[in-house]
């Protein structure tokens, strides 16, 4: 009877945890299609992209023109001056107040080619004096154009040029890997859940079958063909076939949360996985596959980006090494006046140029020892680039090969799981007829309950190698089509 009743209570506790639940039933690949729309995880990676794409935006818009209105329209200052008295010879200190105002047009262009930078620019200000004697004064300047230029050697419009389109397409192309990167998370979670409910299904089978082998064994124990230790082995097995059908039924809750949560799913959503039993016939060349991957992977764009990076430090420490300096050359027209009317009239020419120079006499060896400091992290780089660069191909490689032999692996996991399900049929059926003892009973089942596990492990493996592959290489082999070319459309999905 208590027997009865805690398997009674085990059922119910486990059934009534998904009373009232909504059910879904979903494939694999349905589980990767909503992870990629409605997870915080695809929420995260948009978002990441986005903000490299404004940040490429801000760079393009920086080589174009730009024009500003610089404006001060009201300005009144009431205060005590300082004034020399030359009569006196001496200070003192009177009282001013007067309104004045500013504007300034101001059109700027970055010259890519020399680093430089070329502006035009028109400007008006007034100063009225308030008081007794209202004296208004205007300057003009209607037209001025002038260049600013570095003499050091570094351009750093230049640098930018080169590296921040490479950070764009690296952007890119981590878009779309976290996009298989968010495939693999969601197989691993979706055969989370898969595992658990194979694991409850075997916990409930071997619960019933032990619950039977019970019952027989104790009529054929009262008859004498069954010896105690035979009896007590049964009873244990109930035993342990109940408690692992509660411990797999809450591994079942918690792998069912976790891809609820994953997925956006409320907790009460429950989740019926449908195994992926067919799999693609694909074989992946490992050449191949190298090939792609060096084209494709956003890690070969950091490389580069990285290298270029410590090219420029370099290139700046060498600019400031020596002597330095900067040229400044305006031309305009400029006019005053006591009235309006009169400020653009006649305006006179406005000429300046300068040069300045900055020559280090004494540092003590400090730009030289920031150059030598820029060679030497740019040669650590490079080195380590390098090693990066055979380690992922090295790691290519070795994804490839596993995955060619999991499509073997699973369709032995698969005839082993049907070898051993039979086996235990027979050895069951003829364990009823008293041809064999609980001993080779118990093992039939255990070889069952590990082949099943194996084969799932097996296809596990097999979409977890899949996604890899894809995610190293940027490419879906199955259907042969680079994921890169396809961005524009996945980029409108969002």
């Amino acid at each position: 009877m208590i027997r009865i009743i805690l398997t009674a209570f085990i059922f119910s506790l486990f059934f009534s945890s998904v009373t009232g639940q909504e059910k879904k039933y979903l494939s694999l690949q349905k589980v990767i299609d909503l992870a990629s729309v409605q997870s915080l995880d695809a929420f995260r990676n948009e978002n990441m992209y986005l903000s490299s794409y404004w940040e490429f935006r801000y760079f393009k818009a920086d080589r174009l023109p730009s024009l500003t209105l610089e404006a001060s329209p009201f300005d009144y200052n009431r205060s005590m001056q300082k004034v020399y008295n030359y009569d006196e010879n001496r200070d003192e200190y009177k009282s001013r107040e007067d309104l004045s105002s500013a504007a300034t047009l101001l059109l700027n262009q970055n010259v890519g080619l020399t680093g430089g930078q070329i502006f035009a620019r028109s400007e008006l200000n007034m100063t009225q004096k308030l008081g007794a004697d209202k004296i208004s004064s205007w300057s003009s300047t209607p037209f001025s154009i002038g260049y600013i230029q570095s003499l050091t050697g570094y351009n750093s419009l230049k640098w930018t040029a080169k590296i921040e389109p490479l950070k764009f397409e690296e952007a890119k192309k981590n878009f779309i890997q976290s996009r298989e990167e968010l495939a693999i998370k969601a197989s691993r979670l979706f055969f989370d859940l898969v595992d658990a409910e194979i694991e409850v299904k075997i916990a409930e089978t071997n619960l019933a079958n032990a619950d039977t082998l019970f019952k027989i064994g104790k009529g054929r124990y009262q008859v004498g063909t069954v010896t105690q230790d035979e009896l007590l082995n049964l009873e244990l097995n109930f035993m342990n076939s109940t408690l692992a059908l509660t411990q797999s039924s809450l591994a079942l809750e918690r792998a069912l949360a976790e891809l609820n949560s994953f997925l956006g799913f409320s907790k009460e959503t429950k989740i019926e996985c449908i195994v992926p039993n067919d799999l693609p016939d694909l074989k992946v060349k490992v050449g191949e596959a190298v090939d792609m991957a060096l084209v494709n992977n956003p890690e070969m764009l950091n490389q580069q980006r990285r290298l270029l990076e410590e090219d420029r430090k370099v290139n700046q420490a060498k600019s400031e090494n020596g002597v330095s300096g900067d040229l400044f050359a305006l031309y305009g027209l400029n006019q005053n006046a006591n009235d309006f009317n009169k400020v653009y009239q006649n305006p006179l020419d406005r000429q300046r140029l300068r040069v300045g120079v900055d020559i280090p006499i004494l540092d003590w060896g400090r730009r030289k020892g920031k150059l030598a400091m820029a060679k030497s992290n740019r040669e650590v780089v490079r080195i380590s680039v390098n090693q990066e660069k055979m380690d992922f191909e090295q790691n290519v490689i070795m994804n490839v090969m596993e995955f060619n032999l999991q499509g073997n692996q699973v369709r032995n996991a698969a005839k082993a799981d049907t070898i051993a399900q039979l086996g235990y049929n027979v050895t069951q059926q003829r364990f009823l007829i008293g041809k064999v003892d609980v001993t080779k009973l118990n093992l039939a089942r255990n070889d069952q309950d590990q082949a099943r596990r194996a084969y799932i492990r097996a296809l596990r493996s097999f979409w977890d190698y899949y996604f890899t592959i894809r995610r190293l290489t940027l490419h879906d082999f199955e259907n042969n089509v680079s994921l890169s070319e396809d961005f524009d459309r996945i980029v409108n999905d969002y």
